[in-house]
């Protein structure tokens, strides 16, 4: 009886162990670092399809032969596109799989300013039209549809949208389409993005949009601060994301979790979930360090964001939705990070305006639950909090542990429609939060019972695996 009862307690650790911190750390997508320096069989250079690195040459057929050429070689171990040093001015054009698209340490891609050398492409289905105005999209700079096996790196080259003259339109209003991403990655799988530079982006800047197993990896971001809607990264429907060792610093989100809009996101049904971010610095005035949402219908789920450090921004962290987004946001998990000069260090906003067009459903609900917020420290902070839920929908099971912000703010937490715990948070918590975690709550506040159950028996649970 006494071995039988030792199995049954190695099944139950081995349970709670694949919840573990580690568990999550060992996933797949992001348990190694991203093979960026593949060997591949074929390999050319852009200069041999033609193309001029001054800056002023259009180079866009350039690069669109040397991709069909190296086309012929996807089945037989795939290619390398190799970018030299110069300034390389080209239109959008698309890669193909298999491929290793790489820049050399002095080599700058540029993007063009003529609109006309950005095709305009279909909306989203997840979205029902562009996300600016109805109809179609300008195609992003560099773009892939339906690919396996892409790598987007280098020696720390640059990629620059030249963004300024697409901030103008939009500000002007003379604008016919949805401005264009600088890379967007379609219904792909294997993609890595690493090691380089992204300036400047006319919209969204890494855009992977219903993909798998996704690695962006060692990249530096920039925009100007007052640049319209020049988010860092956004996965967008897309699972299996690792987002690491990062620096951004844009016009809005660094990091952006969509799935997306209304009616359109949820009729196309694609959740983004599995999505581990770690080790990112930044600062944006306007936006969010990290945001969900605001599209968000299709459902996010099982997202780890762990040693943060936002500085000199707007928001920390933030849940954005609304009446008519549906879907959900749950198993929310974010660690150790460090704010200095924030407005607002978490916020939900469940009102965040903007519909795709007047079908879309006032009664579909979002449903948002099991947030967790665990060792953050700030300082230079105006409001710890602005939690807003949902009059009649409740946002459910948010957990606050080990939160110690120095706030400037008479009134630290402004809580409305939500319901939750908290442990060891400083200034003290709104209302609806000061129930402690106590264990009758902790299988209420995801991943923290993994940390506590582990914490308090992992003598033993080394003693339960050496009989």
């Amino acid at each position: 009886m006494r071995r039988s009862s030792t199995l049954v307690d190695v099944f139950l650790l081995l349970a709670l162990f694949s919840g573990a911190p580690w568990a999550v750390k060992g996933s797949p997508h992001c348990s190694k670092r991203a093979n960026s320096g593949e060997i591949r069989p074929h390999s050319v250079t852009i200069t041999e399809f033609g193309a001029v690195g001054d800056g002023v040459t259009l180079n866009t057929k350039a690069f669109q032969n040397a991709i069909f050429y190296l086309n012929s070689f996807t089945d037989k171990g795939g290619a390398k596109l190799f970018v030299p040093a110069g300034r390389w001015l080209t239109g959008s054009f698309h890669l193909i799989s298999h491929l290793t698209l790489w820049l050399d340490k002095d080599a700058e891609i540029l993007g063009s300013t003529n609109s006309d050398d950005w095709p305009v492409v279909e909306p989203l289905p997840s979205y029902g039209r562009g996300r600016e105005l109805p109809g179609g999209r300008h195609r992003s700079l560099i773009y892939g549809l339906n690919l396996t096996d892409v790598i987007i790196t280098g020696d720390n080259g640059t990629i620059d949208g030249q963004g300024s003259i697409w901030w103008n339109w939009f500000h002007n209003k003379t604008l016919n389409y949805t401005r264009p991403h600088l890379v967007e990655l379609m219904n792909s799988t294997g993609i890595v993005i690493s090691n380089l530079t992204f300036l400047n982006s006319p919209f969204w800047t890494i855009h992977p949009v219903y993909c798998s197993h996704v690695t962006v990896q060692n990249v530096t971001i920039i925009a100007p601060p007052k640049s319209p809607n020049t988010d860092g990264i956004d996965p967008d429907s897309s699972d299996n994301v690792c987002i690491e060792d990062c620096y951004i610093s844009t016009g809005d989100d660094l990091i952006a979790i969509k799935s997306g809009w209304d009616e359109y996101g949820i009729s196309y049904g694609r959740p983004s979930r599995n999505i581990i971010i770690r080790r990112i610095t930044g600062k944006t005035e306007t936006s969010a360090g990290i945001a969900i949402g605001s599209e968000m219908s299709g459902g996010v789920s099982e997202v780890h964001a762990e040693n943060l450090h936002f500085f000199n921004s707007k928001t920390g962290i933030r849940i954005k939705t609304s009446p008519g987004r549906g879907g959900y946001v749950k198993n929310i998990y974010v660690s150790n990070v460090t704010l200095d000069g924030i407005d607002i260090a978490i916020r939900f906003t469940s009102h965040y305006g903007e519909h795709p067009d007047e079908f879309y459903d006032p009664n579909a609900l979002p449903i948002i639950e099991q947030i967790t917020f665990k060792d953050v420290v700030g300082k230079n902070i105006k409001t710890a909090g602005l939690l807003e839920g949902l009059e009649g929908d409740t946002f459910m099971d948010i957990c606050l542990s080990n939160i110690t912000l120095n706030v400037t703010s008479k009134s630290p937490w402004i809580c409305s429609s939500i319901q939750g715990y908290s442990d060891l948070v400083s200034p003290e918590t709104c209302e609806p939060l000061k129930e402690r975690i106590s264990p009758e709550h902790y299988l209420d506040c995801y991943y923290l019972s993994d940390h506590i159950w582990i914490s308090s028996n992992q003598n033993k649970g080394v003693q339960f695996l050496s009989w």
